[in-house]
């Protein structure tokens, strides 16, 4: 996968409708053009996002979200319910080639490791020694799944990754600040709780403050690194996706399809 052709993009802050667009537009471009792109982020307002397959009729509460005011949107991978407030957001889009999903995702965390080397912390992949928690009963960050990166046992990157008609996108959150206990306040009354301990978070890991040109310049530099970076993506080779996915991402039915 790093043999191949490499973009970068920087999208600044966008809410919640239009990130998970411009993520599933990457999947289209990169299954067009052959090449990868890696794209950092942020998120305008706060957002809990919900994996593909978790079940939220039920289980979350549009009125706790609208008191809370944070948004909601469903994202095109699969995992648990996230939170996006303080935190920098990556996502990889390429073309799968022969590379499995193992690879793959050991591929990605290899380079998101790489980058938070540069910043001073040492990260490294988990391996789980119990069933993971099922999607609705937890969130993102309640445990790490196998490969995704701790620090001192604590999970500080959660990611999941969707692989279709021959390209991939796995996105997922660095956590700057802990904000994943909020999550607990946006449930049903009767919606099952599981507790799970704090998050690691790169403030905290670090002791000072983090910014998002930082880690946005350690993840360019580790993945120029390690593969050809071809120049930056354009706008406008996204355009014609973005504003058909935009429509599908805002649609309630696809929200709370479940």
């Amino acid at each position: 996968m790093l043999r191949l052709p490499w973009r970068f993009l920087d999208s600044g802050a966008a809410d919640g409708i239009t990130n998970m667009a411009t993520d599933a537009a990457l999947l289209a471009y990169a299954r067009r053009s052959g090449e990868a792109v890696l794209r950092v982020y942020a998120w305008s307002r706060p957002t809990l996002s919900l994996g593909r397959h978790e079940r939220a009729r039920g289980i979350f509460s549009g009125e706790a979200l609208a008191a809370a005011q944070v948004e909601v949107v469903r994202r095109p991978t699969g995992g648990r319910a996230l939170l996006h407030d303080r935190e920098v957001t990556y996502s990889v889009a390429a073309p799968i080639g022969e590379a499995t999903l193992a690879a793959s995702y050991t591929t990605i965390n290899a380079l998101l490791a790489e980058a938070l080397g540069r910043l001073g912390v040492v990260a490294v992949p988990a391996v789980p020694t119990r069933r993971p928690l099922r999607p609705e009963g937890a969130a993102c960050f309640a445990e790490p799944g196998a490969g995704e990166l701790i620090v001192n046992g604590a999970k500080l990157v959660g990611s999941a990754q969707l692989r279709e008609d021959g390209a991939l996108l796995q996105h997922g959150s660095i956590l700057l600040d802990d904000d994943q206990a909020r999550i607990a306040g946006l449930r049903s009354d009767d919606a099952r709780q599981v507790s799970a301990a704090p998050a690691a978070t790169l403030n905290g890991t670090l002791g000072r403050s983090v910014h998002h040109g930082e880690v946005r310049d350690a993840l360019r530099d580790a993945l120029a690194s390690r593969a050809t970076l071809v120049g930056t993506l354009s706008d406008a080779s996204l355009q014609d996706d973005l504003a058909r996915l935009v429509g599908v991402f805002a649609d309630p039915a696809w929200t709370w399809r479940r």
